[in-house]
């Protein structure tokens, strides 16, 4: 099984992380471990107040994501994974969906903020895109104790 695990840098990562080292998997899974580098904006790299460029900013991100990536594969080797580890650039629904479709990946593993209401709608929700558009299955992974919308209703 061909297992693709999507990482920023955040606890609801680190959820779906722990997830898939709980499970258990058909012998022989491989994980690709996958985080994305958004373009660094035009006006973060023009030029500060004083006119200095600013320096290394995306060459820093750049390490701080492959660092992220090295360690999520040391916890899945440590859990008896093969694995792989890729920082690529560009959006992160585009880049995630694009590479499921290319590894043929079995499935793709995201954890959610559980943005609801404006706040999904205004930023944006990757699972939300990769649950529609990912040619293989999706898991989402959420934070646990975490009750929302309808679910309020059916548990009232």
């Amino acid at each position: 099984m061909k297992i693709l695990i999507a990482l920023d840098d955040s606890q609801h990562s680190d959820r779906a992380l722990e997830f898939v080292t709980r499970m258990r998997w058909p012998a022989g899974s491989r994980v690709i471990v996958l985080t994305t580098q958004q373009p660094v904006a035009p006006a973060l790299t023009a030029a500060d107040e004083a006119g200095a460029v600013l320096p290394g900013l995306f060459e820093e991100q750049r390490e701080r994501l492959e660092a992220l990536v090295a360690r999520a594969e040391g916890t899945l080797r440590e859990a008896g994974f093969s694995t792989e580890g890729r920082v690529l650039a560009g959006d992160p629904r585009e880049v995630l969906v694009q590479v499921a479709l290319s590894e043929r990946a079995d499935l793709l593993v995201v954890g959610s903020r559980g943005r609801t209401g404006i706040a999904k709608l205004m930023l944006g929700s990757v699972s939300s895109h990769v649950v529609t558009h990912a040619p293989c299955s999706v898991l989402v992974v959420k934070q646990p104790g975490r009750v929302t919308g309808e679910a309020k209703e059916q548990v009232s």
